[in-house]
């Protein structure tokens, strides 16, 4: 049985094994579930038709949320004027938000790792897949190289914002989409292993504050912060920096950082964000509004 419990292990598992990370987690997955290799590869690969579609809808979709919170910011961004990013960038952040936003509206979204970060891996690969013209193999292998990570730091650390803070969320999303973009462009396991580095080292202690409770403010347009934040971590690497922290020790100090944060910083609305005057004035709006409903 393939096993492994850290990054390094990973890596290693697939150097030793001759084969792509991707290949070697899709291996895995199928002698823990007794399936077929073929019949895993598919699976992974519906999801790509399903966060395109969120993709879509979050971008055609410019009503607003039924909070009112979120709506219509990526039409806004994608078709907007004003280009400081390049256009891999761009269209990463608006997708980021497109999905985001489609989360909002109970439209249908993979959660990768979670649903409050559902925006930023999906981004990422579609976006730079489009620069590149991956095949739908090419982006399979690197949701399978993300998924193995995203695996690893949850058992290290964590992948929820109520236990670990939204450093675990979006700075898990974030940093397995860099590896994974990696993978795309065809960068090697240690280039991979450094771009999860650059990419969670530099999110560690980012609370989670949800204003009212829900996962729109600040979620959504953090999801576009963290897309862009990921590709800078793969231009990184992918010129030749390299990281001075290790993979798997920024994960463990993730994991400290998390457990130091108060609970009012994770995911429980008291403090941060959720504690301004106007998120307060929300609140309070949204409790007016669900005493209406009967809720």
């Amino acid at each position: 049985m393939l096993t492994y419990h850290t990054l390094s292990e990973f890596f290693a598992a697939a150097d030793a094994a001759h084969c792509a990370p991707g290949e070697l987690a899709c291996r895995q997955e199928a002698e823990e579930s007794g399936k077929s290799f073929e019949d895993v590869w598919e699976r992974m690969k519906n999801m790509i038709p399903i966060f395109r579609q969120s993709i879509q809808e979050g971008l055609s979709d410019t009503a607003k949320s039924s909070s009112g919170l979120v709506g219509g910011d990526a039409n806004r961004l994608f078709q907007g004027k004003m280009r400081f990013l390049s256009p891999v960038c761009q269209r990463a952040a608006a997708y980021a938000v497109a999905t985001a936003e489609a989360n909002a509206k109970m439209y249908r979204i993979v959660a990768c790792p979670t649903a409050g970060s559902c925006g930023i891996l999906p981004a990422v690969l579609a976006a730079v897949s489009e620069e590149v013209n991956a095949t739908m193999n090419d982006m399979t292998r690197a949701l399978f190289t993300a998924g193995a990570i995203g695996k690893v730091v949850a058992e290290k650390a964590s992948i929820a914002g109520a236990v670990g803070g939204c450093q675990a969320e979006c700075g898990t999303a974030t940093a397995m989409a860099a590896a994974a973009a990696v993978d795309l462009l065809g960068g090697t396991n240690a280039q991979m292993a450094d771009a999860f580095a650059l990419a969670l080292k530099n999110i560690l202690g980012l609370v989670c504050d949800p204003v009212g409770g829900l996962v729109e403010v600040p979620c959504v347009k953090r999801n576009a912060f963290h897309a862009v934040h990921a590709l800078v971590a793969v231009e990184m690497v992918m010129n030749g920096v390299r990281s001075a922290i290790p993979a798997d020790e920024v994960i463990s100090a993730m994991a400290d950082v998390g457990r130091r944060l108060p609970v009012e910083l994770k995911e429980t609305s008291r403090a941060g964000l959720a504690m301004t005057e106007t998120g307060k004035r929300i609140q309070a709006k949204l409790d007016e509004k669900a005493k209406h409903l009967g809720c």
